[in-house]
């Protein structure tokens, strides 16, 4: 027999004295490349069905992970270890993977890249800074389905500033 609080559709307000039922989650697992050996970064399904540039038919259900190592070239892969998609294949070149081309994005939604970031003034680079805020407060910025690592690029166009400030 259910509690009042169950049974009555207007008793929405009330808390319910019903025992809950012990929740039962899977064990998460250490998900680690197959590749390289290191921990991914959780990432949403919808970014990396954004992102590749294979039929969407040859990617299964489950949690997806970002690797970024350099030197790896496995970009996405679930935490099952089933399945990778490699640099290949993907739409959109990989800042972490490519951290010293020129002509690579490091603001995948306002288009700044690595060079421009590298040949700008101090002065300059803070206005690239500012543009990048100016668009995420005016809404502009997609970055979970446009940056390859989905989320926001924000932190590694700052610690590519900080890295060329250091260098010299």
């Amino acid at each position: 027999m259910l509690d009042a609080c169950c049974s009555n559709p207007l008793a929405g307000a009330e808390t319910c004295e019903l025992p809950a039922p012990a929740l039962q989650r899977p064990a998460r697992q250490m998900a680690l490349c197959s590749s390289c050996g290191e921990k991914g970064k959780p990432v949403q399904t919808q970014t990396v069905k954004a992102m590749l540039a294979v039929s969407l038919r040859a990617m299964t259900d489950g949690e997806y992970l970002f690797c970024r190592t350099p030197t790896c070239p496995v970009v996405y892969f679930s935490a099952d270890g089933n399945q990778t998609f490699v640099v290949e294949q993907l739409r959109e070149r990989v800042y972490q993977k490519e951290s010293q081309a020129d002509d690579v994005l490091v603001c995948y939604c306002f288009h700044h890249t690595v060079g421009e970031i590298r040949a700008a003034s101090a002065q300059a680079r803070l206005l690239i800074v500012e543009d990048i805020n100016q668009g995420i407060q005016a809404g502009q910025c997609a970055c979970e389905l446009r940056n390859p690592q989905g989320s926001c690029c924000l932190g590694n166009v700052r610690g590519l500033i900080k890295q060329y400030e250091n260098a010299g």
